[in-house]
């Protein structure tokens, strides 16, 4: 009998290098998940700031139709939800033209808008736009070649 008590308490439980495999192959699983889900947070965020333009750029088209022109660069996507004060202040003005008022981007930054006529447009940007409206990104910074993480109106 006392045989078996023996063998019976030599199988309960788990050693300890048991344990610290375990806890390894947890560890590797976790950091695995850690990483995709960073990539598909960042992906969401480029989705987001791209879904966002468009709904600037619908804005836009509207104050177009309403006003005959596209908000000033001075003026900004501000427009889009107040009637302007700078000059020229759109007679005809008939917004809000946007849901809620011009946001940052999924970054913290402002989306940059520029209006051909009212503002230097980058040297990147197609000919024939009348306006340009896009995120830096997640690193902030201007350049739109080479940059893959930018989010542009036009793209």
């Amino acid at each position: 009998m006392k045989e078996k008590k023996n063998e019976q308490s030599k199988s309960d439980g788990f050693t300890f290098v048991e344990t610290i495999v375990v806890l390894s192959i947890i560890a590797v699983l976790a950091a695995g998940t850690t990483v995709s889900a960073g990539k598909l947070l960042e992906k969401a965020r480029q989705v987001s700031a791209s879904s966002q333009i468009e709904q600037y750029s619908a804005g836009l088209q509207s104050y177009f139709l309403d006003c005959g022109r596209f908000p000033t660069t001075d003026q900004g996507l501000w427009a889009l939800w107040e009637k302007p004060e700078l000059y020229p202040v759109p007679e005809k003005w008939n917004g809000p033209y946007i849901d809620r008022q011009p946001s940052k981007d999924p970054w913290g930054t402002d989306y940059r808008y520029i209006c051909r006529g009212s503002g230097i447009m980058p040297g990147e940007v197609p000919e024939g736009l009348p306006y340009v409206l896009y995120s830096c990104g997640p690193d902030g910074k201007e350049g739109f070649e080479g940059e893959e993480d930018d989010v542009l109106s036009w793209k």
